[in-house]
């Protein structure tokens, strides 16, 4: 369905939860990368400026990886904050699945790698508490962009 159904205070946890990640965009981000890569190898492969990179720390150094990393970081920031909007939720959500759909022909299962990384890099950093009131955003975002994606035919 295209509604989100997240309380006030599930909104204000979640909220909560992702700015002790996200006050360090950058760094975290790049983190959250450097693990897709080192453990799904075959991710790497959408990103051919990564591919020649086999060590953590050679990714950790690129200004590609940290860049995207920051992006892609800023682009669930957003999301975040229009977790009480779904129409808002939708209008970055939208595109930005259709652009990985359709554009860049990434697959879908690596949104969910990404999020669980997240989860677990939350729960590493800042406890299972943190992780449990952010996990409901995951769902939502991996759900609507796998709709995205049967609508783009996939």
């Amino acid at each position: 369905s295209s509604t989100m159904s997240f309380s006030e205070a599930e909104v204000q946890s979640a909220r909560g939860a992702w700015e002790k990640i996200y006050v360090d965009a950058e760094d975290n981000g790049t983190n959250v990368l450097v693990r897709m890569f080192t453990e799904h190898p075959d991710t790497k492969s959408y990103f051919t400026h990564f591919t020649g990179m086999d060590s953590a720390e050679e990714m950790k150094q690129s200004e590609q990886v940290r860049g995207h990393g920051k992006k892609v970081f800023t682009a669930i920031n957003d999301m975040v904050q229009h977790l009480d909007n779904s129409e808002s939720f939708l209008g970055i959500v939208n595109p930005l699945g259709k652009k990985h759909a359709t554009q860049l022909k990434i697959d879908p299962k690596n949104f969910r790698i990404i999020c669980d990384i997240i989860l677990q890099l939350m729960e590493e950093k800042f406890g299972g508490d943190c992780k449990a009131s952010f996990e409901k955003v995951t769902n939502e975002i991996c759900t609507h962009l796998n709709n995205v994606y049967k609508e783009e035919g996939w």
